[in-house]
């Protein structure tokens, strides 16, 4: 399982000010920005108002949010989804962070209503770069290779200073 903290003073807040709205589902904090804010928030597999929630890691960081829109205007994910097709180690280790994505939220709650239905377009397609990017800073080098790629491709966000 991938290691969260608690939500400290000022997190949610902080968060709040990062999306410009209050936040749905913010259970911990999953990964944070060097600045010291949090960037990838774990959010819970259903919402106070009973909605099924599938997305785990919630990128939170509006720069990091902003590059990964970049990439995605840019083509990257339908090049990221041809390759599934013909990389078979690639194709088999998505499977796996689909798979592992999914038992660390069914580890939190299980919710029927998504039931194998991990994010991004996990297994079979690569859908949403926001949601790579916040499982690999959530999870570390090494687990999602789609979200490392991303990682490597964004400039530091955070080199400018604080994002709110």
């Amino acid at each position: 399982m991938s290691p969260t903290e608690p939500l400290g003073p000022g997190d949610i807040e902080a968060v709040q000010d990062q999306l410009g709205r209050t936040p749905r589902g913010t259970r911990a904090v999953a990964h944070r920005c060097p600045c010291g804010l949090p960037d990838v928030v774990q959010t819970t597999p259903r919402l106070a108002d009973g909605t099924p929630f599938p997305t785990l890691y919630y990128l939170t960081c509006p720069r990091a949010v902003q590059a990964c829109s970049r990439l995605e205007s840019a083509g990257l994910m339908k090049q990221m989804t041809e390759r599934l097709s013909t990389d078979p180690e690639l194709a088999a280790a998505y499977r796996g962070v689909h798979e592992d994505y999914l038992a660390q939220r069914e580890a939190i709650g299980e919710v029927p209503e998504i039931a194998g239905v991990s994010a991004g377009g996990m297994p079979g397609r690569v859908k949403c770069l926001h949601v790579h990017l916040g499982h690999a800073l959530a999870a570390g080098p090494g687990v999602n290779p789609f979200g490392d790629e991303v990682r490597e491709l964004v400039e530091p966000w955070w080199t400018a200073g604080r994002c709110v």
